[in-house]
C-alpha cells in the first residue's frame, strides 16, 4: 500500500478555538488520511480568539502533524483603549455608542493593519517554513483565511519555491467582505487590499471557494482558477451524542452569531402579534453571541419577549441536543448584497438534521439554491412582511415545513467533500 502524501495546511484557527472558522480544516484533516494525504498543521501557538471549544481537541486526526509557532497581535493596544480585558467578535463593531475611542479603534483596526492584526506573523512564519518543506519534502501547500494574512505566508512561500503547488481557501471574502466598509479605511489602504488581493488570486495555483457565486466573484477579481469545495455536516458527531428530550410546544431555533445586520425585525413583530392574538406554547431560542441591539428590540415587544430563551456559545460536541430539541431552524444571512455568495457553515448542520429550516436573505443566493435543491427551507427576503406572516401562521398551525424532502443532503457530508479534495490533490501530484 502507497504511503500517504503530504500537505501543508496554514490556518489561524485550530482547536481549542471555536466558532465557525475553525470546522472547515479541522474537518478536512479528520479525513484527508483516510485519502491517501497526512496534513501537516500550521497554526499560532498564542492567538487572540475569544471563543474556545475544548471538546474540538478530542476531534484532531491523530495522523494530522501540529506545529505551533508564536505570534504576536496588537489586541493589547485596543484593551487598553477601551478598558476592557476581552473583545468578542464584533465588539467593537457593534458598539452603536459613537464614542471617539470606538472610532478611533474601527480607524485603526482599518488603516494600520493591513490585511488584518495577524500581518505580524507572516514574515517569521515564512522564514521558519521554508525549513518544515524542504525537510518534510512538501509540495503541496494550503493556506486559509481569513484571517487573509494567512494567504500573504502561501504567497511568498510560492515566490520562494516556485513548483510547489499553492491552493488558496477563502472562507469569506477579502475586499468584498461587507465588514470591511466599516473600517473607514483610507483611499489609499482600500487600493493595497485589492492590489495584495489581485496578487493572492493570480499567483495561487488554484483559488477554493465555498460556493458557487463565491467562485465567479473569485475569479472576476482574477483568480486564474476556482474550485468550489463547501463546509458540511459531520455525521460522525450525530452517531456518538446522548439524544435529547423534546419538550411539548413549537421550538424556533437559532444558533451563532447574531446582529444587528441580521435582525429579522419583521419575524420578530409577526410573532408577537401572534402572541398576542393567540396564547400557544412556543420557544424562541437564540444560542450564541447575541448583539445588545438584538436582545434590546426583542425586549421591547410585550408578547415575544415573555418566549425568549438566550444562551451563550456552547461546546461543538453540545449542539446535536439543541437541534433535537427545535422543530424549526432559523437561518440569517447579513442583510447586505455581499452576503449573497456565502454559505455559512450552519447551513450544512441544519441540514444534517431534516428539520425545517426558516431562512432570511437573498431568495436568489447560493443558500436559497441550496434550500430550493435539498427541499428543506424557504428563504425570505428581510423586507417581505407578507411572506414572513404566511411563514409564522404556518409555524403556529404546525404546518411549516411539511412537504420538505430533504433531497441529496448527503453530498454535502465532511467526508464526501474531502473526497473530492483528496482528488484535486491528487491530480497535481499526478501532473
Amino acid at each position: 500500500m502507497a504511503e500517504n502524501k503530504k500537505v501543508l495546511i496554514v490556518t489561524y484557527y485550530w482547536p481549542p478555538s471555536g466558532g465557525a472558522g475553525v470546522q472547515r480544516w479541522l474537518k478536512f484533516t479528520k479525513y484527508l488520511p483516510k485519502y491517501g494525504w497526512d496534513p501537516i498543521v500550521f497554526t499560532p501557538e498564542n492567538p487572540q480568539f475569544d471563543l474556545k471549544d475544548e471538546s474540538l481537541v478530542k476531534d484532531v486526526n491523530a495522523a494530522v502533524d501540529v506545529l505551533k509557532f508564536p505570534i504576536w497581535e496588537p489586541y493589547g493596544l485596543f484593551k487598553k483603549l477601551t478598558g476592557t480585558k476581552e473583545l468578542k467578535q464584533g465588539q467593537i463593531l457593534e458598539d452603536n455608542s459613537n464614542s471617539a475611542i470606538k472610532s478611533l479603534i474601527v480607524f485603526l483596526r482599518g488603516n494600520l493593519f493591513v490585511p488584518d492584526p495577524k500581518r505580524f506573523w507572516v514574515k517569521p512564519s515564512v522564514e521558519y517554513l521554508q525549513g518544515i518543506l524542504k525537510t518534510n519534502d512538501i509540495k503541496h501547500i494550503i493556506t486559509t483565511g481569513p484571517p487573509h494574512s494567512v494567504h500573504l505566508i502561501g504567497l511568498k512561500l510560492k515566490y520562494l519555491n516556485p513548483s510547489l503547488t499553492w491552493m488558496a481557501d477563502f472562507r469569506d471574502p477579502w475586499t468584498e467582505w461587507d465588514i470591511m466598509k466599516q473600517f473607514k479605511m483610507l483611499p489609499f489602504v482600500e487600493k493595497k487590499h485589492r492590489k495584495l488581493e489581485k496578487e493572492v488570486l493570480k499567483v495561487a495555483d488554484v483559488v477554493l471557494a465555498t460556493g458557487d457565486q463565491a467562485a465567479v466573484d473569485l475569479k472576476a477579481l482574477g483568480a486564474k482558477r476556482t474550485k468550489v469545495y463547501t463546509n458540511g455536516y459531520d455525521a460522525d458527531i450525530k452517531s456518538r451524542h446522548i439524544p435529547a428530550e423534546k419538550k411539548e410546544g413549537l421550538s424556533l431555533l437559532h444558533l451563532g452569531m447574531l446582529n444587528e445586520n441580521r435582525m429579522p425585525g419583521h419575524l420578530f413583530q409577526a410573532l408577537d402579534d401572534s402572541l398576542a392574538k393567540e396564547r400557544f406554547n412556543f420557544q424562541f431560542r437564540l444560542t450564541g453571541i447575541i448583539s445588545p441591539i438584538v436582545l434590546d428590540k426583542i425586549n421591547s415587544l410585550n408578547y415575544l419577549q415573555r418566549h425568549l430563551s438566550v444562551q451563550d456559545s456552547i461546546d461543538y460536541q453540545d449542539l446535536i441536543q439543541e437541534y433535537e430539541k427545535a422543530d424549526v431552524l432559523l437561518l440569517l444571512q447579513t442583510n447586505s448584497k455581499e452576503s449573497n455568495s456565502q454559505l455559512p457553515g450552519k447551513l450544512f448542520e441544519y441540514l444534517a438534521q431534516k428539520k425545517p429550516i426558516l431562512a432570511f436573505g437573498d431568495p436568489e443566493s447560493d443558500v436559497a439554491k441550496i434550500l430550493n435543491e435539498t427541499n428543506s427551507g424557504v428563504m425570505l427576503s428581510y423586507a417581505d412582511e407578507k411572506g414572513i406572516k404566511k411563514a409564522v401562521s404556518d409555524l403556529i398551525n404546525g404546518t411549516y415545513g411539511s412537504a420538505f424532502e430533504f433531497i441529496g443532503i448527503e453530498k454535502y457530508s465532511r467526508e464526501e467533500v474531502t473526497k473530492r479534495l483528496a482528488a484535486l490533490l491528487d491530480d497535481f501530484d499526478h501532473s
